[in-house]
C-alpha cells in the first residue's frame, strides 16, 4: 500500500497540533541543554541516555506527521463493492454514498472513513482503519517521551550529583529552576491526557469496538471480543509481526478484506 497524503484544512486542528510540537521543541531544547549535556561531561550519565532521549523524540515527531497527514481510509468518490461483499455495505445519509459498514462520516472532513474510530484535533485528521495505527504509536511515544523528561527533571535536583561547571552568563543557567518547573508542569499535563486517551484505545481495540461505536451503543451491555487480541491488533496494525507494531517507518498492509461487523454505525 503507498503512502496517501491527506491533508485536512482547519485552523483548530493546526493550533492543537501546534501546541504538542511547541512542547516538544520545548523540552528538546532545554532538557539536553540543562540535564543530559552537562551531567554527561562530568560523567554522571552515559551517552545512552541521550541516545534514548533524541530517539523517542524521533519516534514521536515522525508518528505526529505520518498520523496527521496519511490517508485515514477516505472512501472513493465511487468505490468499487466486490459482488460477494454488497450486503456488508450501506448508504452514507450524509454524502448519498456506499459505504462498507463499520465506516463514519466525519462532519469536520466531510467525507466517510473506514472503520473510523473519532476525528482528533491534535493529529489534525480522522483516526481510521488507515491510520489508527501511528496514532497508537503516537500515544505510546509520547507517554515514554513525556515519562522520560520528568524522570530527568526529578533526577537532576535529587539523583544526580551537582554539576561543577555551569555557565551562569547563560540566560537558561539562570532559570534554570523556572524552565525546569515549566518542562515538569507540561510533561505532567500530556502525560496525564495521553495515558488516559491510550488506554481508551487499547480497550477499544480489545473489545474490537471504535469509539464511535461505543457511543452508540453506550446504553446496551457490551459482550465480550471473539476474536483474539492478537488478531484484532494485528489487524489494527496490519502486521502479526509484533515487533514491527512499535516501528513508524513502515507502511502498513491491511489483513483483513470483509468490512461486515454486527454492530455497526
Amino acid at each position: 500500500m503507498g503512502l496517501r497524503i491527506h491533508f485536512v484544512v482547519d485552523p483548530q486542528g493546526w493550533c492543537c497540533m501546534g501546541m504538542i510540537i511547541f512542547v516538544w521543541l520545548y523540552n528538546a531544547l532545554f532538557i539536553p541543554k540543562l540535564i543530559l549535556f552537562p551531567h554527561y561531561e562530568e560523567g554522571h550519565i552515559s551517552a545512552v541516555a541521550i541516545f534514548c532521549y533524541y530517539l523517542l523524540l524521533l519516534f514521536c515527531i515522525v508518528s505526529l506527521l505520518r498520523a496527521s497527514i496519511a490517508d485515514p481510509g477516505r472512501l472513493p468518490e465511487s468505490p468499487k463493492i466486490p459482488l460477494t461483499e454488497r450486503e456488508f455495505w450501506e448508504l452514507c445519509n450524509k454524502c448519498n454514498m456506499m459505504r462498507p459498514k463499520r465506516s463514519h462520516h466525519c462532519s469536520r472532513c466531510g467525507h466517510c472513513v473506514r472503520r473510523m474510530d473519532h476525528h482528533c484535533p491534535w493529529i489534525n485528521n480522522c483516526v481510521g482503519e488507515d491510520n489508527h495505527w501511528l496514532f497508537l504509536q503516537l500515544c505510546f511515544y509520547t507517554q515514554l517521551l513525556s515519562s522520560y523528561t520528568l524522570i530527568l527533571d526529578f533526577c537532576h535536583y535529587y539523583y544526580f550529583l551537582p554539576l561543577k561547571v555551569i555557565s551562569w552568563d547563560l540566560f537558561i543557567f539562570r532559570h534554570e529552576l523556572a524552565v525546569l518547573r515549566m518542562s515538569a508542569f507540561m510533561g505532567l499535563i500530556i502525560l496525564g491526557g495521553i495515558s488516559g486517551l491510550f488506554y481508551t484505545q487499547l480497550m477499544g481495540i480489545f473489545n474490537d469496538t471504535t469509539s464511535i461505536e461505543k457511543m452508540s451503543n453506550c446504553c446496551e451491555e457490551i459482550s465480550r471480543p471473539q476474536k483474539p487480541w492478537q488478531q484484532t491488533f494485528s489487524e489494527v496494525f496490519g502486521t502479526r509481526w509484533k515487533i514491527l507494531w512499535f516501528i513508524p517507518f513502515r507502511q502498513r498492509q491491511p489483513l483483513r478484506v470483509p468490512y461486515h461487523f454486527a454492530n455497526h454505525v
